[in-house]
């Protein structure tokens, strides 16, 4: 499918074409209707040759990085979206590397959802903590979680709806404690206020995980 604009289109009209664009090759519809077999054109735009494709990403969506790091505007509006929670971890990764300061860690104590021994029987001793510490579940931060003060970040889970804490909320880090993290609101209806992230007791909601629950951890 090939995408023509016109110099005469305005910014928004350019931003629907591409959007639609988008729509039609999710919904497969790509180049009309097919059997799901199609040829799509990639914009011209959209094709980078780098041998650091995600450093090229991150240079692309925060350009300037360390000369924003104090300004909140400057992350609430931009994101990097990823396919996969590897390549978020990747990302997430070589983005933290970039802000100056100290790391700090935060560990999950992971053990077994004691509700599951009502409707199973099996060997708790099978599940190891190294096992559950290992597992990356959906909806559900890392056994390792590092942080550093500047650090955008999302929610995971709605917390507090009223205030706003909600999933995908995101937020600055101000500062952190042992058990507590100070952040302030980007995005929503409260941006610029500073609410406090304590550990929470958290369980997956993905059926397919019967076993663990991850608790004391940051949602």
């Amino acid at each position: 499918m090939r995408l023509s604009v016109g110099k005469d289109l305005s910014e928004i009209q350019q931003t629907r074409l591409f959007a639609n664009w988008l729509l039609d090759i999710g919904d497969g519809n790509a180049n009309g209707s097919n059997d799901g077999d199609a040829v799509i054109h990639i914009l011209e735009d959209l094709i980078t040759q780098s041998s650091d494709p995600i450093g090229s990403l991150i240079k692309f969506v925060y350009p300037s990085f360390l000369d924003n790091l104090n300004d909140p505007k400057y992350f609430e509006e931009r994101s990097i979206l990823a396919p996969k929670n590897q390549v978020v971890q990747e990302i997430n990764d070589r983005l933290l590397s970039l802000f100056l300061g100290e790391e700090k860690e935060y560990l999950s104590l992971d053990s077994i959802c004691q509700t599951e021994f009502i409707h199973n029987q099996f060997d708790e001793s099978l599940y190891s903590p190294d096992a559950l510490n290992g597992l990356k579940i959906s909806g559900l931060p890392n056994h390792k979680l590092i942080l550093k003060i500047g650090v955008p970040i999302m929610l995971l889970r709605n917390i507090d709806q009223k205030n706003g804490l909600c999933n995908d909320t995101r937020l600055q880090v101000v500062s952190l404690g042992n058990r507590v993290i100070e952040t302030m609101v980007l995005t929503g209806s409260n941006i610029g206020h500073r609410v406090f992230i304590s550990r929470l007791s958290l369980t997956p909601s993905d059926n397919k995980i019967h076993t663990s629950s991850k608790g004391d951890n940051f949602p």
